[in-house]
């Protein structure tokens, strides 16, 4: 490994994060161990830098992330952006309006802030899966009257927006739906009961090769991990794509390795098979 890859980006949720949201012991000594051979680890996940559990945000050897599955890519040491791919806001308002013409739940993320009807956040417990998710629906979100004028207002883009739903029979259609309707979009989902909504630049594979190329790093000396449709164009742009064992079918057929599951640490028994 440590004569070939020289970036390992692996997601969070039911990926590098165990049921109770953290991570293992031997989860973290494997990327601690590849940190001090010189080996970037970058967390890529839909979530922004805000919304990301503690113990990502100890770990002392992150300075790259890709966050909102690749509307921005951030140095923490130098506090900047090394890429951004974002929504325009006149899209995202055209956006909202035909989201209300279904029954879901919606947010947005602009500036690295999520915000979120405050009449949806009063629901919450109809759209999480768990507690945990119960609890960053009410605590990581701003909520707002008007989300559609809060985005007419606001000075930013859009980085992403997101529904989220009670009947998961409809989960495909939705998706379908909106890829169909907006061309322009790349559609994906992370966890159950969600629908993730970027720009089509704003994926996890361009962001990983924007990163390698600021890194003037080969892209083939990249390894990313992954379990969710969000999770494909990195498994696919990397030089060693690695599908969790509790991966979906395509994230699996697209990679060149297929790990444990997230539960039995399969992030370190990755990085141990690369060498």
């Amino acid at each position: 490994m440590e004569n070939k890859i020289r970036l390992i980006a692996t997601d969070l949720d039911f990926t590098l994060l165990n049921a109770d949201k953290e991570v293992s012991e031997r989860n973290r000594r494997a990327l601690e161990l590849a940190a001090k051979k010189g080996i970037h680890i970058v967390p890529a996940t839909g979530r922004f830098y805000g919304g990301m559990p503690e113990c990502i945000k100890s770990m002392v050897f992150i300075r790259y992330i890709i966050s909102i599955n690749g509307a921005c890519v951030f140095d923490l040491k130098e506090d900047k952006e090394i890429f951004k791919a974002e929504i325009p806001k006149e899209t995202a308002v055209d956006f909202i309006e035909f989201t209300e013409n279904y029954p879901v739940a919606f947010d947005c993320y602009m500036n690295n802030v999520s915000y979120m009807n405050s009449t949806f956040i009063a629901e919450a417990e109809r759209y999480a899966p768990d507690r945990y998710y119960l609890d960053m629906f009410k605590n990581l979100r701003i909520p707002v009257g008007d989300l559609k004028q809060v985005i007419k207002e606001s000075e930013h883009d859009v980085q992403k927006i997101q529904w989220f739903l009670t009947d998961m029979s409809k989960k495909e259609e939705y998706m379908r739906k909106i890829a169909s309707e907006f061309p322009e979009f790349m559609v994906s989902s992370s966890v159950p009961k969600n629908i993730e909504i970027n720009i089509k630049k704003a994926n996890k594979g361009e962001a990983l090769t924007a990163l390698a190329n600021y890194l003037d790093i080969p892209v083939e000396c990249t390894a990313a991990f992954g379990d969710g449709s969000n999770d494909l164009t990195m498994i696919r742009h990397a030089g060693v794509g690695i599908a969790m064992g509790n991966a979906i079918e395509e994230v699996k057929a697209a990679a060149d390795i297929i790990t444990l599951p997230y539960d039995e640490d399969g992030v370190a028994y990755g990085i141990e098979k690369l060498g």
